[in-house]
């Protein structure tokens, strides 16, 4: 497939003549298969990064009592007559979003769950969304005026180089500004980022996700709300949404937003195991550039994001799954290099069975556009280039990273 796509493709075969200047190799985490240009990420004397460091300190946490905090937490919010929500749980219909769900049920709480619609919605994330509705809870989807997406979809590729640029600003708006308008002081997120996959030490503590916490790691990469106002003719009415509410409305409402993942011992592939015993529908086999077939199931355009991770770090989302089970004893070290090899950073031809020249006429633009874009963005530091510094792709148009492992290069 990927050899039949190339030879229509734009892609243009550099010489296979390596550069003759030595370049460093990128260093590794000596426990997991994380890269040192990850952002935000710190390794120690032994080389451990962060996020092994946080998976460790699991062990002395008090997961039961940790439980009865939660439920300290959610006393002092739950409504006694029903006359109102208990809580925000902001959704997507992913395994984490069904888990989130099972837990604040669980708890006795009246959830009222929020989906900040994501760009390009798959058949999968569709039946998922209906699915965990299913699970029997209110349930708000807010979709934004789609003219307008599809151009901050392209803004954001061709400025930060992340086409999901609006979703990463939405999902993090959206649900505040329906706690706010249903005067709901209490959110319940998913996993800390931070904690999960590395990150400072302050955010990774953190339980309490504040609008600081948003601006610093919601993925906005630089680039404002306000900065795309005037661009292809959006205007401030548009952005809405993807407005936070005002200091003074979340004081009014006291809005906090926690964490589950600091009070349940948070794990994807639990969270999968538990969502498919209630419903949770799979992909037949590991996505496009992954190697679990439970997650990003649900957005056409996740292929291109983690793309250009890739192009960025030098990691993509096969990489962060791998350290994930590496942490968790389901995988070695080394079963997690090979995959890195064999999976990760391969340019999305197909994701979720969408061809990727339909995935970007969405946004109007070409194969030929994107391809552009993509040399753009890429940190020639980390990739095979020619003696003329150009980069050296294969028949597919696939980069070589200089490394993948402390010790071995190519």
């Amino acid at each position: 497939m990927l050899i039949a796509w190339s030879q229509h493709s734009p892609i243009r075969l550099v010489s296979q003549r390596k550069s003759e200047n030595k370049k460093p190799m990128i260093r590794y985490c000596t426990r997991c298969v994380m890269p040192e240009t990850k952002p935000d990420l710190t390794f120690d004397e032994e080389g451990v990064c962060a996020a092994c460091r946080n998976y460790e300190n699991r062990v002395e946490v008090d997961w039961d009592h940790r439980w009865h905090e939660f439920q300290d937490v959610i006393e002092r919010y739950r409504q006694p007559n029903g006359e109102n929500y208990d809580c925000i749980v902001p959704v997507s219909g992913g395994k984490d979003s069904h888990y989130q769900v099972i837990k604040v049920l669980e708890a006795g709480l009246n959830p009222l769950c929020v989906t900040a619609m994501t760009d390009d919605l798959s058949g999968y994330g569709r039946r998922n969304i209906e699915n965990m509705k299913r699970l029997g809870v209110d349930y708000i989807e807010v979709t934004i005026n789609p003219v307008v997406r599809c151009r901050m979809n392209r803004i954001g590729l061709e400025q930060v180089g992340d086409i999901s640029w609006p979703e990463h600003a939405s999902i993090f708006t959206i649900p505040v500004r329906i706690a706010v308008q249903h005067n709901v002081p209490l959110i319940v997120w998913g996993e800390n980022s931070q904690n999960e996959y590395g990150g400072p030490a302050a955010a990774a503590k953190n339980n309490v996700l504040t609008r600081r916490w948003l601006e610093e790691f919601g993925g906005l990469l630089g680039l404002r709300v306000t900065d795309l106002i005037g661009q292809e003719g959006i205007e401030r009415r548009h952005m809405i949404q993807f407005t936070y509410p005002s200091d003074e409305d979340l004081s009014r409402v006291g809005t906090t937003g926690i964490f589950l993942g600091h009070y349940v011992p948070w794990d994807g592939f639990e969270n999968a195991e538990i969502a498919k015993t209630h419903g949770f529908e799979t992909y037949p086999e590991p996505c496009e550039g992954s190697l679990v077939d439970y997650e990003n199931l649900d957005n056409h355009q996740t292929g291109i994001h983690d793309y250009f991770k890739f192009l960025k770090f030098g990691d993509a989302r096969a990489t962060d799954q791998a350290c994930l089970h590496i942490r968790r004893g389901r995988l070695s070290r080394n079963e997690a290099i090979e995959i890195m090899r064999e999976r990760d950073g391969k340019i999305p031809w197909t994701y979720i069975g969408k061809p990727l020249e339909d995935i970007l006429a969405e946004i109007d633009m070409t194969v030929e556009q994107f391809v552009r874009i993509c040399d753009r963005f890429t940190n020639k530091k980390l990739f095979l280039t020619d003696n003329r510094g150009q980069l050296i792709k294969d028949e597919a148009g696939n980069l070589t990273k200089l490394n993948y492992d402390n010790t071995s290069a190519g």
